[in-house]
């Protein structure tokens, strides 16, 4: 069986402002607008199509993506450089520090419209099996 996420739908206080929050901190480019959505596609052919949603409709959810240690790097200094609070842990209690999960390095932040964003450096638990 062949089974992969095409896409999937983030809802947003405004789909400009989110996309191009979480693009400009992976260092991706937003595509162009279709239709309610702005696009942001991953490496791994994944896109995330932010759509503006009545502020009362937003329900925070958590993303989380999967980087190099190079990009970590890239990534984490723009997160500090927009002055952007950042957590060790998803229960947001260790402010200002990251994790070193499965050997890897991870950081938990919020987007614009209050989704838990998260970039590891390794899978957890091993998951994948064989990575």
């Amino acid at each position: 069986m062949s089974v992969e996420l095409n896409h999937t739908i983030v809802h947003a206080r405004d789909n400009r402002e989110s996309a191009e929050f979480l693009a400009g901190i992976l260092g991706l480019e937003t595509g162009a607008e279709w239709g309610p959505f702005i696009p942001l596609a991953t490496a791994n052919g994944v896109t995330l199509d932010f759509a503006t949603v009545p502020a009362e409709s937003l329900t925070p959810q958590h993303y989380a993506f999967l980087i190099s240690e190079a990009e970590f790097d890239t990534a984490y200094a723009r997160i500090r450089e927009l002055g952007t609070t950042y957590y060790a842990d998803p229960h947001r209690k260790h402010p200002g520090e990251i994790n070193h999960n499965d050997g890897g390095r991870g950081v938990y932040f919020i987007d614009p419209s209050g989704h838990a964003m998260e970039i590891i450096t390794r899978p957890y638990g091993g998951w994948p099996k064989g990575s």
